[in-house]
């Protein structure tokens, strides 16, 4: 018995002898290849490795291949403590010379961050060598740590925010220079905001940014605190899109909130947001780019960015014109290709522009334009100036005055394009606001509100107004002012026909308003055309609206076509619509059966179609018919079918 338990004893020992050690992990996990060589070729990290707990930050092959700099650091990516993902704290101190902190950061996904890279939770390890307890993270990018360019001994190796700044020429940071801004914080005595411990998120301007001559001068000392995000320490891959943090300049009389976002391209922007603004500070947006993210410091991170944030000292032809040539890199500009459209069609819409004393524009993205409807429209210069001109306000518009302007759910605004009409839907409070904007049947969202300019405002949209992408159904779906006709025809299967690229549609479509008169008109009607049971009446009533030609018919056509003839008369589904159009001050008003309805948006164009939205249906109260024994709803009229039925059979058998 004795001899069994000894054997067994033995086992077990031979079990745990074989047991293999995160060296051994390491080193027979070909996905970790690169980095295993770099710590094998180190002998303080295979001391550390062999004798000491610990926790390792192990980058992949993958990681590896898309690192730019020649060196890579492998005691930064080693702590002499052991860490499970939740026991991580806010910072550890690494094993590096100087032993520089890493940043342990945590978003609203669950995802765990070290500095830039993020933790892959499903490969954790943890082991025990010779007793002492150590634990692998594998992370998706190899960890940069801020170093001294070689000559500069006496440089510090773990800088605060105000030692890089001080001697910013002598780290390795791309020869990116800082000295501008760095007077500036000398002057206005703000050195002790960078050499404050803790953690803290630095944004920092680049010389390139002060190339207009005033602009440094501009730089006080809320300016400068507006570029501090304190307490918190945001890398740009755990950054929250667009989530407005509070920056130092967040007081009583002056609020200035600091959020991050990326581009599709990949691009990482900054922007400062001047809610509550004074005489020295304008309310409004400034976006910068991020030219050198995630520097790590003592007490914090740095990103160097293209321009210095708050400072509106641009007219809106100068943005554009900045933001194509960024840091001299055509590709950068998060608004290039408009930018570029405007030049390829001669540059004359930039004039115009700038000759405005109040503007607002409404840009389309680099990704706006990348839809292949628009590619045929590039070529048509005169159709491209107009598209262009529909993009432009002549008013300062930022999103509150958008909202005082919404009163009726919708607002409705001039655009430079003769006789065009933009129309503003605005959702939702504070960070949670959504914008949506219409125009020749287009529907953009605002991805980007209220980029000040000294002579207005530039909102990013994510479409090209005036281009149309979606057929009369699709538009339907989409639009919040047609919501309640799309309902109608919906239930009665009206809408299966509007996606139909074969045939050419005019819609006469009452918005939501237009249907609500008519239940203060004829309450009973209104109750039963939303109703499943009366699906055959409000199909019929929707067919009145609908128009089948072999050409969509634009709102000048129709006025036209009125003076000719006296009346238009437009085949329908199931028979035909006979109106007249006529244009009151710039407005369009159409004459049925002696009504006079207003058109409240003409001419939306759609990929097979255009839509009028009107504001008010082609509706009388005979429509719907009301009285009790007048109409069968489906489900009586089967329960008689089946009785009928029922009856003949039993006739039948007897």
């Amino acid at each position: 018995m004795l001899n069994a338990a000894a054997l067994l004893l033995a086992l077990l020992c031979a079990a745990n002898a074989a047991e293999p050690d995160l060296a051994d992990k390491l080193r027979n996990d070909s996905e970790l290849s690169q980095f295993y060589s770099l710590l094998e070729s180190d002998p303080i990290a295979n001391s550390t490795l062999s004798l000491r707990s610990c926790t390792i930050f192990v980058p992949t092959n993958e990681a590896f291949q898309r690192y730019k700099s020649k060196t890579a650091h492998v005691l930064y990516h080693i702590t002499t403590e052991a860490y499970n993902q939740k026991s991580l704290p806010n910072t550890v101190s690494s094993d590096m010379a100087g032993n520089p902190p890493l940043y342990i950061t945590r978003n609203t996904n669950g995802d765990i961050f070290v500095n830039n890279a993020r933790i892959i939770p499903s490969l954790s390890e943890e082991r025990n060598s010779n007793g002492k307890r150590q634990i692998m993270h594998i992370i998706d990018e190899v960890l940069e740590p801020l170093t001294v360019k070689a000559g500069h001994s006496d440089t510090p190796k773990n800088p605060s925010a105000y030692n890089f700044l001080k001697n910013a020429e002598e780290f390795n940071v791309d020869n990116i220079g800082v000295r501008t801004y760095r007077n500036q914080v000398s002057l206005e005595k703000k050195e002790s905001m960078f050499e404050a411990a803790g953690q803290h998120t630095f944004l920092v301007p680049v010389d390139e940014g002060f190339k207009l001559s005033a602009r440094s001068s501009l730089v006080d000392a809320k300016v400068i605190d507006g570029h501090v995000i304190p307490n918190t320490v945001i890398f740009t891959a755990a950054a929250q899109h667009d989530d407005p943090k509070t920056s130092a300049a967040y007081e009583d009389l002056l609020k200035v909130t600091v959020s991050f976002f990326k581009q599709k391209n990949g691009k990482m922007y900054v922007k400062s947001n001047t809610i509550v603004g004074d005489a020295k500070h304008r309310n409004g947006v400034v976006l910068a780019e991020i030219v050198k993210a995630n520097i790590p410091v003592s007490n914090g991170v740095i990103h160097l960015i293209h321009r210095p944030l708050m400072i509106i000292d641009t007219t809106v032809t100068q943005f554009l014109q900045s933001f194509k040539f960024m840091n001299e890199n055509a590709d950068n500009g998060p608004l290039r290709k408009f930018y570029e459209v405007i030049m390829d069609n001669g540059g004359a819409v930039l004039d115009d522009i700038n000759n405005l004393s109040e503007v607002t524009i409404l840009a389309p993205s680099n990704e706006a334009w990348n839809s292949s409807n628009i590619n045929n429209v590039l070529r048509d210069r005169n159709k491209m100036r107009q598209i262009l001109n529909m993009h432009i306000i002549k008013d300062r518009l930022n999103v509150d005055k958008i909202r005082q302007k919404n009163a009726n759910l919708i607002a409705q605004v001039p655009t430079v394009n003769n006789n065009t009409f933009l129309y503003f839907n605005v959702r939702g409070e504070g960070s949670d606001t959504l914008i949506t904007v219409e125009g020749g049947g287009v529907n953009a969202t605002v991805i980007q509100a209220d980029v000040a300019q000294t002579n207005g405002f530039v909102h990013i949209i994510d479409h090209v107004l005036g281009v149309p992408y979606t057929t009369v159904l699709g538009k339907l779906e989409s639009d919040p002012m047609m919501s309640d006709t799309y309902k109608m025809g919906k239930f009665s299967h009206f809408n299966d026909q509007l996606n139909n690229t074969q045939r050419r549609f005019t819609y006469f479509v009452p918005r939501d308003k237009g249907w609500q008169k008519t239940e203060l008109d004829y309450p009973s009607a209104h109750k039963k055309l939303f109703m499943q049971d009366f699906a055959y009446h409000s199909k019929s009533i929707l067919e009145r609206h609908l128009a089948i030609s072999d050409k969509e018919y634009t709102m000048k056509d129709l006025v036209k076509l009125s003076h000719e003839s006296g009346s238009v008369v437009l085949p329908t589904f199931r028979d035909s619509l006979s109106i007249r159009v006529e244009e009151e001050a710039g407005r369009y008003v159409i004459i049925w059966n002696y009504k006079k309805i207003n058109v409240y948006r003409p001419d939306v164009e759609c990929t097979n179609g255009i839509i009028h939205v009107i504001d008010y249906p082609l509706l009388e109260e005979k429509d719907v018919v009301v009285a009790g024994g007048s109409y069968l709803p489906e489900s009586s009229i089967c329960i008689i079918l089946a009785n009928l039925i029922m009856i003949t059979v039993a006739k039948f058998l007897n």
